[in-house]
């Protein structure tokens, strides 16, 4: 008599789990997920993930995202923070601020909010943003005008 050995699957990583709000799915809550989050149909509620989430051209997201990295192709109304990086793409329409190291803003992509980029743009939900000052006794104007005349004309 031969015995069948069973063997138990590892766990999979966190870094590997899918899960997946399909389209024509609606949710009405907060999401807290390990892994990467997918929408493809409809999220009202906040959703926070350890490594990203996904708004596909069909996904629609009322409320905060906050997670690693994040790309939107749909619609979120809320506010984005993505520690790492924000992608967005030619088809999303954002309303909410957006909160991230690195920003990508495909060209027809539609951004209505405001963009805290750089180390200071942490996902806490708290927003640090820095005011840039003209260079002493020029107005913003003036600088751009003279930095795009040739460095001879610059000059006199």
């Amino acid at each position: 008599m031969v015995r069948e050995r069973r063997t138990v699957p590892p766990a999979r990583d966190v870094n590997e789990v899918v899960s997946v709000i399909g389209p024509g799915m609606e949710i009405t809550g907060d999401i807290k997920c390990d892994g990467t989050v997918r929408v493809e149909g409809k999220v009202e509620g906040s959703i926070r993930a350890t490594k990203s989430v996904v708004v596909g051209q069909t996904g629609s997201v009322t409320g905060d995202i906050e997670t690693q990295d994040v790309v939107v192709g749909g619609s979120v109304a809320g506010t984005i923070a993505g520690a790492s990086r924000v992608e967005l793409h030619d088809t999303c329409r954002v309303r909410g601020d957006i909160q991230s190291r690195r920003i990508k803003l495909d060209e027809g992509g539609h951004v209505e909010g405001r963009l805290h980029m750089g180390k200071g743009a942490k996902a806490t939900g708290q927003v640090r943003s820095a005011s840039i000052e003209p260079p002493e006794g020029r107005r913003p104007e003036q600088q751009s005008r003279r930095s795009s005349l040739p460095a001879s004309a610059a000059r006199n």
